[in-house]
């Protein structure tokens, strides 16, 4: 067994490895290994994250099928977050967090492809929104 400066190196080994794996499970447990989904929520906020490779252009917003909101353009890995008063009708009436709830998001854009972008999340059909804290 190898002695360093009085250490001998199997219990210095040993902590090292007990370290790295509850560093590990800390990262576990505080979801950073998971993968989110593009549409998520954050408080009185919606996030959409550009998870692919290409970045997006003309990306549009649309809740509940009346609000909308736009963006010029969301980089590969990007996410763009507004707050959900910031949406609009064509009429100029914002959404109200406090009488409304997203029931539906819909986000159409072009990759750099000119192919078109499409996600969409419904509370009927979906899972729950993800809340995001």
């Amino acid at each position: 067994m190898l002695v360093i400066r009085g250490l001998r190196a199997a219990p210095i080994l040993l902590t090292a490895v007990a370290a790295l794996g509850v560093v590990g499970w800390l990262l576990f447990a505080r979801g950073e290994g998971v993968e989110l989904p593009p549409i998520r929520q954050r408080g009185a906020w919606l996030v959409i994250e550009n998870q692919s490779s290409s970045p997006w252009r003309d990306v549009t917003v649309t809740l509940n099928s009346y609000y909308r909101g736009v963006s010029p353009t969301l980089s590969p890995g990007g996410r763009l977050e507004a707050p959900l008063a910031s949406f609009v009708t064509g009429l100029g009436q914002r959404f109200n967090t406090s009488r409304e709830r997203i029931q539906r998001v819909e986000v159409r854009a072009t990759d750099a492809a000119g192919n078109p972008v499409v996600l969409d999340w419904d509370e009927n059909t979906g899972p729950p929104l993800v809340m995001e804290k």
